[in-house]
């Protein structure tokens, strides 16, 4: 085995290849505040009050604080306890129990006093050191790589402080750990920026499928001079009808598993669409099955056709559906996944998958379950699922065209998203390992 030739100006150590000028100590040897949160915090939670920190706070993704789920505790006046535990900002947090090693960072969008549990430790740094470049180091992969080979060893204790004290970490001058924090925290802004986007249009697009999928808001062009009228599904435009999946679809069907399951996939051939390649009105295509032209001669009356609206009827991704697209015209689906062919003269594909995506949709499918039902849909209840729709052809595509661009807009910025977050993990490889030096 040859040996890894180390660049000039480099060394290797215990937390991976550094710069030379980079030294590597424990933890505790900058002498930080180190403790965890006590038990019995669970007597002091209130619908309001002060945040709680807990591990499902924290994530590996990010050195953020999530505050969407946060408990909130109140103190019967102020405890040596909560004193101790009292967050500030620039503390790091690490997961101490089960999945250990989960770095949280806090800073100003957490509001004080916050306080954590027994499963957190916090570690509070001297002015000498730049505690959020810290947090992105020991969130970086090498280090993250220890803690979970620690978790997965069956580290059931967890971490103690001691153990805290003894994490390897790199040191060097703070101007330079200040210039690697700006920089991480300046993309870190964008992912946020990204993420805060992409939730508002997906509220508007909710928002629009409502008004549009129900007649409450109709289009240029269609309507004008038309009102409203009663049915069994409420107020809907008078040139508007209901009807049931059933009275749209030409077919209402799901396919098969083939005899010896995955052991018959294959690299090429039919594509074979299982439930986890169904999401919310998305294919998700990475993991697609494929089957051979024997195989698919054997239960030929499932196969696809583009258009042709896909939706999961048994397990956990029940309800979710997606449009077949050319790509998997000719392949097939298994059992758990049903085919709705839209009759060409009554319904386009489109507003039958948006009308099963909707509140409405979404609704009935849920009573389907009710009283402890889990075997799933039965094409039965995916027949009789009532929707209101313009008689016009027209209108349903203005209406889907509308909710499409929609659609677009969202995936341009998740793509964008998952490329700043890829770019991410880049730079922190290259920032947190000295490979590239902005001082």
């Amino acid at each position: 085995m040859s040996e890894i030739k180390i660049p000039a100006g480099y060394k290797q150590t215990e937390v991976g290849l550094i710069p030379e000028d980079w030294d590597v100590i424990e933890l505790g040897a900058l002498n930080p505040f180190v403790t965890s949160g006590s038990r019995g915090w669970a007597d002091f939670y209130a619908e309001y009050g002060d945040p709680f920190i807990r591990i499902t706070n924290l994530n590996r993704l990010s050195i953020d604080i999530d505050l969407s789920n946060l408990k909130c505790v109140r103190l019967q006046g102020v405890t040596s306890e909560g004193v101790r535990t009292s967050l500030h900002n620039g503390d790091v947090l690490i997961s101490i129990t089960a999945d250990i090693g989960i770095i949280g960072y806090v800073d100003a969008t957490l509001p004080k006093p916050s306080f954590i549990n027994q499963h957190i430790a916090l570690v509070r740094f001297p002015d000498s050191v730049d505690s959020k470049f810290i947090s992105y180091f020991l969130a970086s992969e090498n280090i993250q790589k220890i803690f979970l080979g620690a978790t997965d060893q069956g580290a059931k204790a967890g971490l103690n402080l001691p153990s805290i004290r003894k994490i390897k970490i790199v040191n060097f001058k703070k101007k330079e750990q200040t210039a690697i924090a700006t920089v991480l925290s300046d993309v870190d802004a964008l992912i946020a920026s990204l993420n805060a986007q992409i939730a508002k249009k997906r509220d508007i697009k909710t928002a629009t499928m409502q008004q549009l999928l129900t007649g409450k808001q109709r289009l240029a062009g269609f309507g004008e001079g038309k009102g409203m009228k009663s049915s069994e599904l409420g107020e809907i435009p008078e040139d508007w009808e209901v009807a049931a999946i059933g009275d749209l679809a030409i077919k209402v069907g799901s396919g098969i598993t083939p005899k010896g399951g995955s052991n018959v996939y294959t690299q090429s051939g039919r594509p074979f669409v299982r439930s986890q390649n169904i999401g919310w009105g998305v294919l998700i295509i990475d993991d697609l099955a494929y089957i051979d032209e024997q195989t698919h001669d054997s239960f030929s009356a499932t196969e696809l056709k583009c258009g042709d609206v896909l939706l999961n009827i048994t397990g956990a991704s029940i309800g979710r559906s997606a449009i077949a697209t050319i790509f998997l015209d000719g392949g097939n689906v298994n059992q758990h996944v049903c085919i709705i062919r839209a009759a060409e003269n009554k319904a386009i594909p489109t507003i039958i998958n948006y009308l099963l995506l909707s509140q409405m949709g979404q609704d009935q499918i849920a009573s389907f379950q009710s009283g402890g039902n889990r075997e799933g849909l039965n094409f039965k209840q995916i027949r009789s699922m009532l929707f209101a729709l313009p008689t016009e052809i027209e209108e349903q595509g203005a209406i889907a065209g509308v909710l499409s661009a929609m659609d677009e807009e969202i995936a341009a910025l998740e793509q964008r998203l998952a490329k700043t977050k890829a770019l991410k993990q880049g730079m922190m490889q290259e920032l947190l390992t000295g490979r590239t030096r902005l001082v």
